[in-house]
């Protein structure tokens, strides 16, 4: 297969592109405890005065993540009221780039700013119901799914953006509104899951 480039990220394999379904809207979050890149543990809780909550499935190896990745940093530094959270579900036999000590060198060298998190048995990604990275999820004060979608309508070319959705839908959180319903899926690498 011939490597593909995207957004100056080359990829040797060639990705099948998958799309998140639509955000049952209105449900609670999942609750969740898992260890870090950096061997801290995190749970739901630990993020509960935080008026907004975006919880991110994302990995290194994805040129889709690679393509928004720096976006999604600055966002997380743009909007210190709302917690940021990365978890990486997948399974690294095949990608050994989303190994724990591969994210780890990663989230330092990008300096994320927020926890990252590793789903070693995949059961916070089901019951998310994630599929996708990235898979983009918004809560509300309340824990309450508000926005399950894409980061904005041009992921492979930042200077293309005409419309930054997940950015909106945060800042509509943030005010204690509800973003519409209608939301655009977020699309990219499927979860790698264990066989």
């Amino acid at each position: 297969m011939r490597a593909a480039r995207l957004s100056g990220v080359s990829c040797e394999r060639l990705v099948a592109l998958t799309y998140s379904p639509a955000g049952a809207l209105g449900s609670p979050c999942p609750e969740f405890r898992l260890s870090s890149v950096d061997g801290n543990l995190y749970e739901l809780r630990d993020f509960s005065t935080a008026p907004a909550l975006m919880i991110m499935f994302i990995c290194n190896h994805c040129p889709y993540v690679q393509a928004i990745e720096s976006r999604l940093i600055a966002l997380a530094q743009g909007y210190p009221r709302a917690a940021f959270v990365g978890i990486c579900a997948n399974d690294p036999s095949d990608h050994p780039e989303d190994s724990p000590e591969r994210l780890l060198a990663r989230w330092k060298k990008m300096n994320y700013g927020f926890p990252y998190l590793v789903d070693r048995e995949q059961t916070v990604a089901r019951a998310f119901g994630a599929v996708c990275t990235p898979d983009l999820y918004i809560y509300n004060s309340e824990r309450v799914l508000r926005y399950r979608g894409r980061l904005d309508d041009s992921w492979r070319a930042p200077e293309r953006v005409e419309k930054q959705e997940l950015r909106t839908a945060l800042e509509q959180i943030l005010a204690g509104e509800n973003p519409v319903a209608e939301q655009n899926p977020s699309m990219g690498c499927s979860i790698k899951w264990k066989q």
